[in-house]
C-alpha cells in the first residue's frame, strides 16, 4: 500500500489536471463524432455540400477580398511568423518564457496533429469549381489546418493571459472577453475557408474540436507545472 503522503500527491495532481483532461475528452469526442459522420457519410456530412453551395452562390467582391486576407493571415506562411515574433516579444518583455513556450509548443502540436490526420484520413478538397482560386489548395482537406491553427492561438493564448489575473471581477471580464474573441475568430477563420471553397463544414468542425483538445493538454501541463512550483516553494520555506 502506498504511503498516505504519496496518495495525497497523486490526488493533488489529479485535481490539478482534471479541468484540462475534461477539455481533452470533449475535444477528442467532438472530433470523433465529426470524423464518424465523414467516414459513414451521414449526419453532419449531409451539411457539407449544401453549405458549400450556399457560400459559393452568395459571394461578393468585397467579402471575397476581406476573407482572402483573413485566410492568408491565418495560413501556414504568415501565422507561424506572427506567432514566433509574438512569443519572442512576450518572453523578452516579461522575462518569463513558460507562457510563450507553451503557446509555441501548442501551435507546433496542433500543426503536427493536423498534418498527420490529413494524411491518415486523406479526404479530397472540394471541387476546383467551388474554389475562389481553382487548384490553389492541393493538400488533403480533413481537418482544416487554418481552423485548428487559429483556434489553438486564441484558445491557448487567451487561457495563458486569463490565468495571470487574480480572482475578482476583472478576471471574470477577461474570461468573457476570451470566450467572445475565441468564438468570433474561429467563426471568421473557419467561415473564410468555407466561403472561399477550400473546405467543408466538417473539416472546420474537426479542426475546432482538435484545438479544444490541444487547449486541454496545455491546461494539464500548466496546472501540473504550477503545482510543482508550489510544492518546491513550500519545501524551501
Amino acid at each position: 500500500m502506498a504511503p498516505s503522503g504519496t496518495g495525497s500527491v497523486w490526488r493533488a495532481r489529479l485535481v490539478a489536471a482534471l479541468p484540462g483532461l475534461v477539455l481533452v475528452v470533449i475535444g477528442v469526442l467532438g472530433f470523433l463524432v465529426v470524423y464518424d459522420s465523414v467516414r459513414e457519410r451521414d449526419d453532419l456530412w449531409f451539411t457539407d455540400d449544401a453549405v458549400l453551395a450556399w457560400m459559393v452562390a452568395h459571394r461578393t467582391v468585397a467579402a471575397t477580398s476581406v476573407l482572402t486576407v483573413v485566410t492568408n493571415l491565418f495560413g501556414p506562411v504568415v501565422l507561424p511568423i506572427l506567432v514566433g515574433v509574438g512569443c519572442l516579444w512576450w518572453g523578452l518583455a516579461t522575462k518569463r518564457w513558460w507562457e510563450p513556450g507553451l503557446l509555441a509548443g501548442a501551435m507546433i502540436a496542433s500543426t503536427v496533429v493536423s498534418s498527420v490526420l490529413k494524411a491518415l484520413v486523406a479526404r479530397p478538397r472540394p471541387d476546383d469549381a467551388a474554389m475562389v482560386v481553382p487548384g490553389v489548395e492541393r493538400s488533403f482537406s480533413f481537418p482544416s489546418g487554418h481552423t485548428i491553427g487559429a483556434a489553438t492561438l486564441v484558445l491557448v493564448g487567451g487561457y495563458l493571459v486569463w490565468r495571470q489575473w487574480q480572482e475578482g471581477r476583472q478576471r471574470r471580464l477577461v474570461l468573457v472577453l476570451w470566450v467572445v474573441v475565441s468564438v468570433a475568430v474561429i467563426a471568421v477563420v473557419g467561415g473564410s475557408r468555407l466561403y472561399l471553397g477550400y473546405h467543408f463544414v466538417t473539416d472546420v468542425l474537426a479542426g475546432a474540436s482538435l484545438a479544444v483538445a490541444v487547449l486541454g493538454g496545455v491546461v494539464v501541463i500548466d496546472r501540473l507545472h504550477d503545482l510543482g512550483e508550489q510544492s518546491r516553494a513550500g519545501s524551501s520555506a
